[in-house]
């Protein structure tokens, strides 16, 4: 599977790389950036690490022609970090990143899936979706790190790892997220989580990002966007279909139309198989709903 990272210089970009390079599965990765050294830099390092990995993966540095007969191409382009309270402070600036950067795309005649990490996700995969390429089955935003997160806080609250945690947030990347207590499992059972346990688990998951940003450390999310990434990778390389959040746009899924939040979705090879609509509790709906208008609004003040 043929796979071109957008942005393979920088953190979460090599980060992918490092993560699917070393996977079982065999992937040609192509990383592409506008800091050439960076590229040449992570190869010379990524093409020696292949030599420990259980596949048979490759990696070169390339350009955006290279996406001609991709499968994936996973954008990671993206404005400098900087200090902040939310990610939406970043959307004028990426929109601008993300739409030179998907013209010369298209251009190339790219067929594949796009796997866009670039924030404030939502409404750059709402406004993208609106220019009428791609089509929403092969447009996909990367949404899993609020359910990794969530899944952290309530191993601590319970005394679990996380990884014994099935916990899983919807809606969008930032301040509209919506945890669905209503579904936790802890150790394969129903978890119910009472006021003091959710809170704690609400504080954790909602300052997350202000107080990661306020280290001013230079560095995003970059181990686990990286992993996640790689996971969707996988997901979209094999013909099973794996159930993972993620941002999709909906057409009438959960009362929503053409918008780009974070739901469950089905994907394999191809992209988007079925965007999988559970039994939400009114609250939670009520709250996936608002964060949709949100959403609109910021993709709408983008657009205009």
């Amino acid at each position: 599977m043929r796979v071109v990272i957008i942005g393979g210089g920088g953190g979460v970009g090599s980060a992918a790389a490092f993560c699917l390079a070393t996977a079982p599965e065999e992937f040609e990765l192509i990383l592409t950036d506008n800091r050439p050294h960076m590229i040449t830099s992570h190869v010379m390092d990524l093409e020696n690490a292949v030599a420990l990995a259980p596949g048979a993966s490759t990696v070169r540095g390339g350009t955006l022609a290279d996406a001609a007969t991709a499968d994936v191409a996973v954008c990671c382009a993206s404005a400098p970090l900087r200090p902040n309270s939310t990610r939406a402070v970043y959307l004028e600036d990426n929109r601008r990143i993300l739409a030179a950067t998907l013209d010369e795309l298209r251009a190339t005649g790219f067929r594949g899936v796009l796997l866009l990490l670039t924030n404030p996700v939502d409404p750059l995969l709402t406004w993208l979706y609106r220019q009428g390429w791609p089509d929403r089955k092969r447009l996909l935003g990367y949404a899993l790190n609020d359910s990794l997160r969530l899944r952290t806080a309530i191993g601590a609250v319970r005394a679990a790892h996380p990884r014994d945690v099935d916990a899983w947030v919807v809606g969008e990347h930032g301040a509209g997220q919506v945890p669905l207590f209503s579904r936790v499992t802890v150790h394969g059972e129903p978890a119910h989580l009472d006021d003091a346990e959710r809170a704690a688990a609400r504080e954790y998951l909602d300052t997350w990002y202000v107080r990661h940003v306020a280290l001013d450390s230079g560095r995003s999310s970059t181990w686990s966007s990286g992993l996640g990434a790689a996971r969707m990778v996988r997901a979209l390389s094999a013909d099973a279909e794996t159930v993972l959040p993620a941002c999709a746009v909906l057409e009438g899924e959960y009362g929503v139309h053409g918008v780009g939040v974070g739901v469950p979705v089905a994907i394999g090879r191809g992209g988007l198989r079925s965007v999988v609509e559970w039994d939400l509790d009114a609250e939670e709906l009520s709250a996936l709903r608002a964060c949709a208008q949100n959403v609109e609004s910021l993709a709408t003040a983008v657009t205009a």
